[in-house]
């Protein structure tokens, strides 16, 4: 797969898609991710740990309460523990039948995701569970209009993220179907686990990301864990075919780099994998507010990043060139989960008085100022007219000292967002400053005009 690969290899007849990536996703910054599906409705995994950071057991203690189809065919493990004493032999599709989004309303979702900033929205069409949130073609009724919810899910979220004045992705699982290819949970990670690679699928799937082209026309095409081989030669029902429509529909979509090393705008990490693609000209890190992706009820205040640490975690991406797709677990009745909600909040808060610093900024040459983490601060950079300054984010409260400042910055100058001039001064290649106590807890800001040459 090209996802967390530090060089994939482009095939010669991909190639022709290649292009600059559009502007207005390098300045979006920040987007937000939806999961949502069947397995909100158990709503359980145990929360071990982020991704990345787990050596061995990962799948049969697997924290993405979006994988409980899989993980619960794990002989022995705690889910299929927690799913034989909670609902018997109830096969996985009882939880589809079960779902009711009676509080679900995209509006009102739209509002919140707006409010911190966000310029596109990404929900999930169809994850490994096969599950499709519109009347997909070829699910045989196996999808949210047709049974469970009765709403095309989809089509919601489209129309209140146009009318919210955001762009639209899509998220489709091409990589893995559980239901339409019966190859046994996924026990262990060999980066060659059991997938559907056959024609049959490859068309299955082909024809279902081309009725959510046609019918939602999204900016971003968000494909997950590869893509059926049978599909990724020219021919019919293939993936080049497939994006040959996407950018027909949307001239200025992107995609990412889970499709397999076929094609790709921009690159992406997870958690703590794939650290390496973090330096390509366009890339973007995915994380939950927790540590899974689906809503879990056992996740608590211990796994869950608070509104300071989501801030710090933004920061620091956008500092370093990247976008920030951070997600929200829908519970089964559509709501955001009060701590997912209350950091959504706490972020939109920080970002009403201080986004200027970072949407469509771009990263500080750390020749002019290098990022500390004693104390914790992080550069941008923005140019309006002939206007050329320098961002600083940092933790701290009273006289600071910051090393690795060069003369470029105009410590005179430095200003709060609300333009409160703040004490500095010059000690050699450090400045001293004195920060009063911020009325949003997290880090500050302050800027400073950049001065000199480029």
């Amino acid at each position: 797969m090209a996802m967390f690969h530090a060089e994939p290899v482009r095939p010669e007849h991909y190639r022709r898609f290649e292009h600059t990536v559009p502007s207005w996703f390098t300045d979006a910054k920040l987007g937000v991710f939806v999961h949502w599906g069947p397995y909100s409705v158990p709503a359980w995994a145990e929360p071990i740990g982020e991704l990345g950071t787990i050596q061995e057991g990962w799948y049969a203690h697997n924290p993405y309460a979006e994988w409980y189809a899989n993980t619960i065919r794990i002989p022995g493990s705690p889910a299929a523990e927690h799913h034989r004493k909670t609902y018997g032999d109830a096969p996985y599709d009882d939880f589809l039948d079960a779902w009711r989004p009676d509080r679900f309303d995209a509006e009102d979702l739209l509002a919140l995701v707006a409010s911190t900033g966000a310029r596109y929205l990404v929900p999930t069409a169809k994850h490994h569970d096969g599950v499709t949130l519109w009347d997909a073609p070829h699910t045989g009724g196996r999808d949210t209009v047709s049974r469970g919810p009765r709403r095309d899910l989809v089509g919601e979220l489209e129309r209140a993220t146009r009318a919210a004045g955001l762009r639209f992705g899509v998220y489709y699982s091409g990589g893995l179907d559980w239901h339409a290819s019966d190859l046994g949970p996924i026990v262990e990670d060999t980066h060659g686990f059991l997938r559907p690679v056959d024609a049959r699928y490859a068309e299955y799937a082909y024809d279902q990301v081309v009725d959510l082209i046609e019918r939602y026309r999204p900016d971003v095409l968000w494909g997950d864990i590869d893509w059926p081989d049978a599909g990724k030669p020219s021919g019919p029902f293939s993936l080049e075919q497939l994006f040959e429509r996407f950018y027909r529909t949307a001239p200025e979509g992107v995609v990412n780099d889970r499709w397999g090393e076929t094609h790709w705008d921009f690159r992406t990490s997870e958690y703590q994998l794939g650290g390496r693609v973090e330096g390509a000209a366009a890339w973007e890190h995915c994380r939950g507010i927790g540590l899974s992706f689906g809503h879990n009820t056992q996740e608590d205040e211990t796994h869950t990043l608070s509104g300071p640490d989501a801030v710090r975690t933004f920061v620091d991406i956008v500092s370093r060139g990247g976008n920030l797709l951070l997600n929200v677990g829908l519970t089964a009745a559509g709501s955001v989960p009060d701590l997912q909600r209350r950091t959504l909040e706490h972020l939109a808060a920080w970002n009403a008085v201080n986004g200027g610093a970072v949407f469509g900024s771009r990263p500080l040459d750390p020749s002019i100022a290098a990022p500390s983490d004693a104390p914790w601060a992080r550069w941008t950079r923005s140019t309006e007219g002939s206007a050329d300054t320098a961002h600083l984010i940092v933790d701290g409260v009273g006289p600071v000292r910051l090393g690795g400042v060069s003369d470029r910055i105009d410590v005179a100058s430095a200003r709060l967002a609300d333009g409160t001039p703040v004490p500095a001064s010059r000690d050699g290649e450090a400045i001293l400053l004195v920060l009063p106590t911020p009325s949003l807890e997290g880090p500050a800001l302050v800027s400073f005009p950049i001065v000199g040459e480029s």
